[in-house]
């Protein structure tokens, strides 16, 4: 008997590393209802929107795809179109009132429900689940493709979900749920199962990633204590995590940075604001002081770490004193890479009523935000000029013969290799520095 032909699926993802991660998971899940992805949506049966709500117009920029869409599924009655993450969740009825084409609407915490959910869909109905279910959607989605398959050198791997913070700005709280965390066994199991399919750094993420506290048998495990068992599997050679918040950066997290070898000397650590009054009105629970000597540890702890953070410009009630204050906290940091953003109400949230700074004022504060944090981008990149740093080798680059690796303090490295060697990490020598990456020089054909 003929085994049916796979159907096609296609997955656009918007937005952070989670929603990278989700949609390979959601890949995973449909594969049992006879998927295979593909690259490109006008050979699919099934195209994906896997959206992110944390940007200014997320919304509108979901409706202006679908639209984009709308020609492929009347040339294909059978075509169907999703949407899925955090736009899904906060907006899910309103997608489906306005959007008759769209077939199927999930949120973030019911992706294991997918192949029923399609199969409602082939059945001729319309899915909507945005609802926050009891199982943990982790136990229920099948683990990644075969062992057989090969992956990239680096992965993301997904240990917490959602956030308790209830920053005045944010949806997260609203759209992925309370703070939730995976047990370590099984993100255990599936680092091995990532390593021995060819990985060789991991990131660690999560909406509140130092907030992990993961049952185990013996009693909930800090993202500390995660990291150290991570770093003892053989074959895996670094480890990253990603987002984190400052009331949850714990002294044991602090010193694993001086500890432990595989953990990579950068941390992103989001501030948002200098000023007191400022971050207050954000409901962040620190102080700008208090942020300086949590990093005054971290540095003690790993004095080459990389610094970096997250700025929102023209908050509500931000004055030219405030905004100073954020530039004064900037040039005592020194970031090596920051995000800065003007501010943009989010619905639902609190902060989202209250009288907002004039768009010109954000836009001139940001613009002197952004010079800044460039020249102190530019002067980290600078000063690795001339050294060799122990780079990983991704994947080809644009160029005949070219490889592009990151570096430990996360840069991308363009250098002259032998593709043969991706996957390695191999000692570079850095001959020039661009704002977002630098050139390097096979130091050695060996691994660093």
């Amino acid at each position: 008997m003929t085994a049916p032909k796979p159907k096609k699926l296609f997955i656009k993802t918007y937005g952070c590393q989670m929603n990278v991660y989700d949609s390979e998971r959601m890949s995973g899940a449909l594969e049992a209802a006879g998927y295979e992805p593909t690259d490109s949506p006008d050979a699919a049966d099934m195209i994906l929107l896997n959206t992110c709500h944390i940007r200014e117009k997320a919304a509108e920029k979901v409706y202006s795809e679908l639209g984009r869409l709308k020609p492929l599924k009347a040339a294909n009655p059978d075509l169907r179109i999703g949407v899925t993450g955090c736009v899904a969740q906060a907006e899910g009825e309103e997608i489906m009132r306005r959007q008759p084409a769209v077939d199927l609407v999930v949120g973030p915490q019911a992706y294991h429900r997918l192949p029923d959910l399609e199969a409602k869909v082939r059945a001729g109905q319309r899915a909507l689940d945005t609802e926050f279910p009891q199982e943990d959607k982790f136990d229920h989605l099948p683990p990644a493709r075969g062992p057989k398959a090969r992956r990239a050198p680096t992965a993301f791997l997904t240990v917490q979900e959602g956030c308790d913070k209830f920053c005045a700005f944010c949806v997260v709280p609203y759209t992925r749920g309370a703070e939730a965390s995976r047990p370590p066994a099984r993100i255990l199991a599936e680092a091995r199962d990532l390593v021995e399919r060819g990985v060789v750094e991991i990131t660690l993420l999560g909406q509140n990633v130092n907030a992990y506290h993961g049952p185990g048998e013996d009693g909930d495990w800090t993202l500390a204590r995660l990291i150290r068992e991570l770093a003892g599997i053989d074959g895996l050679q670094r480890i990253r995590f990603t987002t984190s918040h400052p009331n949850d950066m714990g002294e044991d997290l602090i010193a694993a940075h001086g500890q432990i070898a595989k953990l990579m000397p950068y941390l992103h650590l989001p501030v948002q604001s200098g000023s007191d009054r400022i971050l207050k009105a954000m409901n962040r629970k620190h102080t700008a002081a208090g942020y300086l000597a949590i990093l005054d540890r971290i540095r003690a702890a790993r004095p080459d770490i990389a610094l970096s953070g997250d700025f929102i410009v023209g908050f509500p009630g931000e004055t030219e004193e405030d905004f100073q204050a954020t530039l004064e906290l900037c040039e005592k940091v020194r970031y090596a890479q920051a995000y800065s953003f003007k501010y943009s109400a989010r619905p639902g949230t609190p902060a989202a009523g209250r009288e907002e700074v004039p768009e010109e004022v954000k836009s001139e504060r940001l613009h002197r935000l952004q010079a800044l944090l460039s020249r102190h981008q530019a002067e980290f990149q600078q000063a690795m000029v001339g050294r060799t740093l122990p780079v990983l080798l991704e994947k080809p680059g644009r160029m005949p013969g070219q490889m592009v690796g990151r570096s430990p303090f996360l840069q991308a490295v363009h250098m002259q290799a032998d593709p043969a060697l991706a996957g390695r990490i191999v000692a570079a020598r850095i001959t020039a520095a661009e704002p977002n990456s630098l050139a390097g020089a096979l130091a050695d054909a060996g691994a660093a």
